[in-house]
């Protein structure tokens, strides 16, 4: 096992989407734990505090190359990291091992025609919110005495597929803007690869998020974390993205309504019932209804809406192996 560092300069980051053109960042094997830099706020510099801007991130605001925009989409990655094992087919364990904000400001956005609720508020409005990275909270609005625990975790985990232009924001079984404030550190993530290596990107950093994202964005930071990559054949496609946190099993569905997405995770959770514990379809089923819980992961990222579902690893009588 390797441990390599994943700086994010002009030569690392991609803008907007992900592709399948774009040459790796870096490459490493399998088991190889990469330390992987990332920032956001590229479109919003020229307008954000001092305490926002290190200077890594202007130096990629005012010099990125033109190639290294994808998509129309508002997300910064990280990558691609080309894991050299993995093959069309095959399955990719991300363990996230650490994340941590990397400056002391953070940013939300309401845009115009955005969020849960845009006829109400349709006037584009930026905030820049400050953390206290000592205590970890940060208090909002200012002033309020309301006190938000910090909660790192990167909205932005996928793999590339065959698209060379596929915009960053609508999330799928690819992963990428997914938005699930579980895959904190302590989580597993399984991604499908679609291409040779993978092609893993990582950004979007939130400090702190409610499931739903409702206003459109969450805290969103500047993030540095630490990541471990396996490359897997056993674990069926249909699952995927599936989510281990140290409390819960969790399978999530993307699509245009939340009706579809519940649909999805709902499917997903009663194979993961069947194939991992043994149970017949109609008493996962029912389990289901009396022991998991389905919750709305995000309503931002038209066209597509979230929901994820939550095993409570306490209920079972044995651990879930995968």
């Amino acid at each position: 096992m390797t441990h390599h560092v994943l700086n994010a300069t002009c030569e690392t980051v991609h803008f907007g989407g992900f592709s399948s053109a774009l040459p790796p960042a870096i490459v490493v094997q399998s088991s190889d734990r990469i330390t992987v830099e990332t920032y956001t706020g590229y479109q919003l510099y020229e307008q954000a505090p001092a305490q926002f801007l290190p200077p890594g991130l202007i130096d990629i605001c005012q010099h990125l190359p033109r190639d290294r925009h994808v998509s129309s989409g508002p997300h910064l990655l990280t990558g691609p990291i080309y894991i050299d094992q993995a093959q069309p087919g095959d399955v990719l364990e991300v363990y996230l091992e650490q994340i941590v904000p990397s400056v002391p400001m953070a940013f939300n956005l309401i845009r115009e025609g955005a969020g849960a609720l845009p006829k109400r508020f349709c006037q584009t409005r930026v905030r820049f919110i400050e953390l206290d990275l000592e205590r970890q909270v940060l208090e909002f609005p200012s002033g309020s005495g309301i006190q938000v625990p910090l909660q790192p975790f990167f909205g932005v985990i996928g793999v590339a597929t065959q698209d060379t232009n596929r915009n960053s924001i609508p999330p799928g079984d690819y992963g990428g803007n997914m938005d699930s404030r579980h895959l904190q550190a302590g989580s597993r993530l399984w991604l499908p690869v679609y291409l040779p290596g993978a092609l893993l990107s990582i950004g979007d950093g939130h400090s702190a998020q409610g499931d739903g994202e409702v206003s459109l964005t969450a805290v969103e930071t500047s993030m540095n974390g630490t990541i471990q990559v396996w490359v897997r054949s056993h674990i069926p496609q249909a699952l995927l993205p599936l989510v281990e946190t140290p409390d819960y099993w969790m399978t999530m569905g993307f699509a245009p309504s939340l009706d579809e997405a519940c649909e999805q995770a709902l499917t997903k959770m009663i194979l993961l019932l069947e194939t991992y514990l043994g149970l017949d379809a109609e008493d996962a089923y029912v389990l289901c209804s009396i022991a998991v819980h389905f919750h709305i992961t995000q309503v931002a990222n038209a066209p597509r809406r979230g929901v994820h579902a939550l095993l409570p690893k306490s209920l079972l009588p044995k651990a879930i192996a995968l």
